[in-house]
């Protein structure tokens, strides 16, 4: 991928001495527009109370092993049985609610990132029509590159401006 981005590069270049092109980091660009920020700020406190949740449980968990450990032979082996059946109970819910909380946080992180991705598009779009540029490559495909021709921070206030975090 990187070896066909640098051809098409050069061959554009070689063609055309006056082919204008720009850089940007694309994965930046997204991460840093106040409307992911503002997502992940809302991702975070949607998703506490099932957090604390599972901290809760890990706790309850570490202290059920705790006591056995302390209490080895001094307990009955039913009572000593009852505490394991216990301590296995929690793990299983522990391993569900960890599954379905690290599910369904995957699943809304990667539809804002989608939704935000195509945006980003039109914005990087929009901005090499407004600066006259033929070309912009992610700097993740690019050797090297003069820093002036680094957009990234372009595209940040270009898509704030375009998509403001309400």
């Amino acid at each position: 991928m990187l070896r066909i981005s640098l051809l098409l590069l050069a061959s554009i270049v070689i063609g055309s001495a006056q082919t204008k092109v720009g850089i940007i980091n694309v994965q930046s660009a997204i991460l840093e527009t106040a409307e992911i920020k503002k997502a992940q700020v809302e991702l975070e406190a949607r998703y506490k109370p099932r957090q604390q949740k599972v901290e809760t449980l890990q706790k309850e968990i570490a202290d059920l092993q705790t006591k056995l450990q302390t209490m080895a032979g001094k307990l009955t082996p039913q009572a000593e049985n009852e505490m394991q059946n216990s301590g296995q109970k929690k793990q299983r819910e522990l391993q569900r609610l960890t599954e379905d909380l690290q599910a369904d946080v995957d699943r809304e992180r990667n539809e804002v990132l989608s939704k935000s991705g195509g945006r980003m598009q039109e914005v990087v779009k929009k901005l090499a029509e407004e600066k006259g540029l033929d070309v912009i490559m992610d700097v993740a495909s690019t050797l090297y590159f003069k820093p002036t021709l680094e957009l990234t921070k372009d595209a940040i206030a270009a898509y704030d401006k375009a998509y403001p975090a309400k």
